[in-house]
């Protein structure tokens, strides 16, 4: 019985649709060679052009019209000539919010033939990071008092909920019972003694829950210490909001870098659609030359197929990308090489199917 999977995507500025573009072929591909596998796409044309034109980032019922979808797939958000806190809260995060997408999953893995700065000998990178997406630092809470004024204050307010924090520290704790693997929290109790001394509480609380798996805690600025020292020390990461979106960064540059960076956004009931997207932002300076690493929307691609239960297919765009950076023959500039876009994203298609038909 064939399985359909309607999809949103929104290309957005810069570099965005180059690369989806790519992604979206080696789905096509990989449903394909499947046979029970369908992908309807749906295109909207939001983003920092859409607000030019509109004085918006998305139309007025943009999330009564992705509610119809199974999954966004998202290229890129952020463009000269509109703040970056517009494009962030009126699209991104409008999206991630609306659909209580509170789980972010960015995996840190140093896949074969991706490139390191890093000692040969410290090559154990194999990490999944589960940031909370929800609340925290980018809940939106605070004012700004006497505004141009000398005595001119602003409160920018981090907002930790009993049930946002225990329910992404649950969902943390699931995945490394689930995987057999070691569970990190990463806070900063010793100096933020309100919302990081609750969540060490409560990530405490809820491992009563979990004997069986092991668990460390590292403050903020070791963890970052560590990350390049001894990465192998981290399997499945766990931490807030903002300190989970500068870590996955600093992960992304010991893991290729971040033409390598994929994420998701995920709704675990799928009440709601989840959002599947590259991380490495519009780069307006190579937008149009066809330069643009869509590794990491495809990597976004892979992790859509394992949200849908198609892991086999997501692991085998994994395998395909490996095969495509380890042959080094068509790889992007940023990597050394001088393919294009499109040269790279049909490589990993082709992989793809040798690796099927190996199987």
């Amino acid at each position: 019985m064939s399985t359909k999977h309607k999809i949103a995507v929104i290309p957005g500025d810069g570099i965005g649709p180059e690369v989806v573009e790519q992604g979206i072929s080696v789905l096509n591909k990989a449903a394909e060679l499947d046979g029970n596998i369908q992908f309807e796409f749906t295109s909207f044309p939001w983003g920092c052009e859409y607000y030019a034109k509109h004085g918006k980032m998305m139309d007025d019922d943009g999330i009564d019209q992705l509610k119809e979808f199974d999954a966004i797939y998202l290229g890129a958000v952020g463009y000269p000539g509109v703040p970056d806190h517009i494009s962030l809260w009126e699209l991104l995060l409008k999206i991630r919010k609306s659909f209580d997408q509170y789980v972010n999953l960015r995996p840190i893995t140093l896949l074969k033939g991706a490139p390191t700065l890093l000692k040969e000998d410290k090559q154990d990178i194999d990490m999944l990071v589960i940031r909370e997406n929800s609340e925290g630092e980018y809940a939106g809470a605070g004012d700004w008092l006497f505004k141009d004024k000398p005595e001119e204050v602003v409160l920018q307010t981090g907002v930790f909920s009993r049930k946002g924090t225990e329910r992404i520290i649950r969902h943390a704790y699931e995945e490394a019972w689930r995987s057999g693997r070691t569970l990190t929290s990463i806070s900063k109790g010793n100096a933020l003694n309100y919302s990081m001394v609750f969540w060490d509480q409560v990530f405490e609380e809820v491992g009563k829950e979990y004997p069986d798996v092991k668990t460390y805690s590292y403050l903020v600025d070791a963890a970052s210490m560590f990350f390049v020292q001894d990465p192998g020390r981290f399997e499945v990461v766990v931490t807030s909001n903002l300190f989970g979106d500068i870590i996955t960064d600093l992960g992304a540059g010991l893991a290729g870098g971040l033409g390598l960076a994929a994420g998701a956004n995920i709704n675990p009931t799928k009440e709601y659609p989840s959002m599947f997207e590259p991380i490495h932002g519009s780069a307006p300076d190579i937008s149009g030359k066809q330069i643009a690493n869509p590794l990491a929307a495809i990597w976004s691609a892979s992790q859509m197929m394992d949200f849908f239960g198609h892991e086999d297919w997501g692991r085998r765009i994994l395998q395909a990308m490996e095969q495509v950076m380890t042959e080094k023959e068509t790889l992007t500039p940023d990597m050394g090489g001088s393919s294009s876009t499109a040269d790279v994203g049909e490589a990993v298609s082709q992989a793809v199917e040798h690796i099927l038909k190996e199987v």
